[in-house]
């Protein structure tokens, strides 16, 4: 069983608070206090952290910052939202900061949120980061370990030697360490699984806990769900719900099979994903799941099979 490990958004922050609000706010004299509650009354969000801050010029506020694994456009309007919640809870300014992980498209991400009507308006301003868009030496020369298990899909960290730098300071930092298997997982993102596997160790059932795996699932129920809301009947709708619940874990499990086959076997081990990806049943899913931690071979696996 592997050990348990806290890799959540809040953890990350909570490595050098001060250094991460400095980075994000860009305000140099800026003091960190406290990571504070960010549940609101009807809402929790494990990717929202609020850390309160003060500087000479602008006295005491809040920093609200949201990571997200990728982009969405109702993300304007909840920035708003949680903006505004924050304020309402804590009686104090709010700065938020968007945190954008991974790079969806080439569309411009918008640094406010903007609505009319009836003649009046709304209007929230919040600074956004892509993480695509960092330069990776900032990971490096600045004191932001937060960072450091993004550095590879950082800009300029899509390299072996990159990785292996900045994989060196997180196993030498018995507080970091745990990062490494954050860092494992974006670095399959853009570099060959194979090269991964020899570099870094990995454990699927310690990422599972980490926000972003959580959100790929989640990713998976919607769309079930949604398939079943099209259908337009009562039947459909809870159909879909069920269904949603068994695509979300049957993707969960398709992610780890196909992970666990570029870790061990590289870009080779992914030629068995088409086959694999047309089994639904879960219960084989798991078995083959299991087996691929006990085989050798590719041959062996496909005899599993």
């Amino acid at each position: 069983m592997a050990k348990a490990a806290d890799i959540s958004t809040k953890r990350l922050i909570s490595l050098a608070p001060e250094n991460w609000v400095k980075w994000v706010t860009q305000i140099p004299d800026i003091v960190c206090g406290e990571i504070i509650n960010s549940e609101f009354q009807w809402i929790s969000r494990e990717s929202d952290v609020l850390v309160r801050a003060t500087s000479p010029q602008y006295g005491e506020f809040i920093v609200l910052n949201e990571l997200q694994l990728r982009y969405k456009p109702e993300m304007p309007k909840r920035m708003r939202a949680y903006a505004a919640l924050a304020e309402e809870k804590y009686n104090l300014p709010t700065y938020p900061v968007l945190v954008n992980i991974l790079k969806e498209s080439d569309v411009q991400i918008p640094t406010s949120y903007q609505s009319q009507f009836a003649d009046l308006q709304a209007r929230q301003d919040y600074r956004v980061i892509n993480l695509w868009e960092v330069d990776v030496e900032i990971a490096f020369t600045q004191p932001v370990p937060s960072l450091l298990p993004f550095v590879p899909i950082l800009k300029g960290g899509a390299e072996e030697s990159t990785v292996q730098r900045a994989l060196q300071i997180l196993r030498a930092d018995e507080q970091l360490s745990q990062l490494e298997i954050v860092m494992a997982f974006f670095a399959t993102f853009v570099l060959d699984s194979a090269l991964v596997q020899q570099i870094m160790r990995w454990d699927m059932a310690v990422l599972r806990e980490s926000p972003w795996y959580q959100q790929i699932l989640r990713e998976g129920e919607q769309r079930g769900e949604e398939r079943g809301r099209q259908e337009g009947r009562q039947e459909g709708r809870q159909e879909g719900r069920q269904e949603g619940r068994q695509e979300g874990r049957r993707e969960e499990m398709l992610l780890g099979i196909e992970l666990a086959l570029e870790i061990k076997f590289g870009a080779e081990g992914l030629q068995l994903m088409p086959e694999i990806s047309q089994i639904s049943d879960l219960d084989r899913l798991k078995a083959i799941q299991q087996g691929i931690k006990s085989v050798n071979t590719l041959d062996e696996l496909r005899q599993f099979i």
